[in-house]
Order: structure tokens, then sequence, then C-alpha cells
């Protein structure tokens, strides 16, 4: 098995991930007793935030029909296609300190964001 495959992404920009946040969400997804060869994290936009969108994550037991498939470092990462517009060549990483431990997606495509970080616009 690749670690590097792209599938159902046509032309779209895949989505990098860096080791360290592989290997914090395959860390969770065990936990989690979840399958990591089937199940995965689901990175998605959504409408909310001052900045007008803002970024989700949680895992899924396996992708949907028309999602992206991303697999980096042993981690499945599914983008839906209404999210795969607003975070293609983005990467995500996971930033592990005393102020600043959580996942930080680095998105190419934003033209602002709001003071505290947490919502975009492109």
């Amino acid at each position: 098995m690749s670690t590097e495959s792209v599938q159902g992404g046509g032309d779209d920009p895949a989505i990098e991930v860096t080791p360290d946040a592989a290997a914090e969400a395959l860390s969770l997804l065990e936990g989690e007793e979840l399958d990591t060869d089937e199940a995965g994290l689901r990175l998605f936009v959504q409408q909310g935030g001052c900045a007008g969108l803002s970024y989700g994550m949680r895992f899924d037991d396996e992708p949907e029909p028309d999602d992206l498939v991303v697999e980096r470092h042993g981690l499945r990462v599914f983008v839906d296609p209404a999210s795969r517009n607003y975070i293609g060549g983005s990467k995500l990483d996971y930033e592990s300190g005393l102020q600043a431990a959580g996942f930080h997606v680095e998105n190419p495509n934003v033209v602002s964001e709001c003071g505290c970080g947490e919502s975009f616009r492109t």
C-alpha cells in the first residue's frame, strides 16, 4: 500500500499531511478502536465564524463514494466535493506545545482570516 496515494481526485490538488499530523491522527483513530486501513480523518469546510468559513474534522469509518481520498504516512484523509473547492492544495499539520497544541490547516486559497484564526474567506 502506497503512503502517497490519491483516489477520486481527478485534477484536484491533493491535501498534504505532515508526518506529525498523521502520527497524531492515527494514534487518535486507534484510541477510538477504528480500523486505520478503512477509517480516516474527514477534513471539511462549513459555514460559520466571523470570516465566513471554518474547518471541521472528524473520524469516519469509511469514505463516501464521491470523496477525495488522500493517503499520507498511513493516514487516510477524506474530503467531500464541496470542501475540495476551498481546501485543495492545503497542508494539514499538528502542532504540539503548551499554548498551540492541535491540528492546523495551512490553506493557500485563503485571502483573509479572522483575528482569532478560527475562520477564513477564500
